[in-house]
């Protein structure tokens, strides 16, 4: 897609810049949210999967608008703020915390010292899942045509499942019942990609293509 001039922040696509600086700062807020499991009727659901969503949002709109290799090198930068927060996070556990904060430290590191062994599950998860979405929202555009959120549904809940089965297996496998977690895991994040994803697509692809035309 061409854009004048106008439309372009230091040679970079307005909808570019916006979307890498939503989907930087959606990587990290997805890890923090992912402490809290929410209640999605009789299932429940680590709360991150908001995040998540928005950020299957924005490489598919990236894609849309930008092609393929754009947005699967926006998952790819996507580790660099990801890694940052994780090493930031361990360096201020490690801190010794003010006298008067100290009894307030355990909850601090329950809710955000992952394991390493978590960190390199989430790692894998979302570089795998989120460049599947992208093939596979890119791949459905020769075939479904202009049918955006089909394209982004079908892409959302693939990569997503996928999300879902690894995570869970590196993360747990030999430690918590993985086939106990995996089906309601599952089915709370195909229920929200279905009523999150083909909304939030047609604004973002919308939103991008108003941002390029700004003069």
């Amino acid at each position: 897609m061409s854009t004048s001039p106008a439309a372009n922040i230091g040679g970079i696509p307005r909808s570019l810049f916006v979307f890498a600086t939503l989907y930087g700062g959606l990587v990290c807020i997805a890890g923090v949210l992912g402490v809290k499991l929410v209640a999605l009727g009789p299932l429940a659901v680590e709360a991150g999967i908001f995040a998540f969503l928005v950020l299957v949002v924005t490489s598919s709109a990236t894609a849309e608008l930008h092609g393929r290799d754009t947005a699967n090198r926006l998952v790819l930068f996507g580790f660099v703020p990801l890694v940052a927060a994780m090493i930031l996070i361990r360096l201020v556990i490690a801190l010794p915390p003010a006298p008067f904060w100290a009894e307030k430290q355990p909850i601090f590191e329950g809710l955000l010292g992952q394991s390493a062994r978590m960190m390199l599950a989430g790692m894998i998860a979302y570089g795998i899942s989120q460049i599947l979405n992208v093939t596979i929202f890119t791949a459905m555009k020769r075939s479904e045509g202009r049918l955006l959120w089909l394209r982004a549904l079908v892409a959302s809940i693939i990569s997503q499942l996928v999300d879902t089965g690894l995570f869970i297996t590196i993360a747990f496998y030999g430690v918590e019942p993985v086939m106990q977690i995996l089906p309601g895991q599952a089915l709370s994040k195909v229920v929200l990609s279905a009523v999150m994803v083909p909304p939030l697509i047609y604004l973002f692809v919308a939103l991008g293509r108003r941002l390029d035309r700004a003069g």
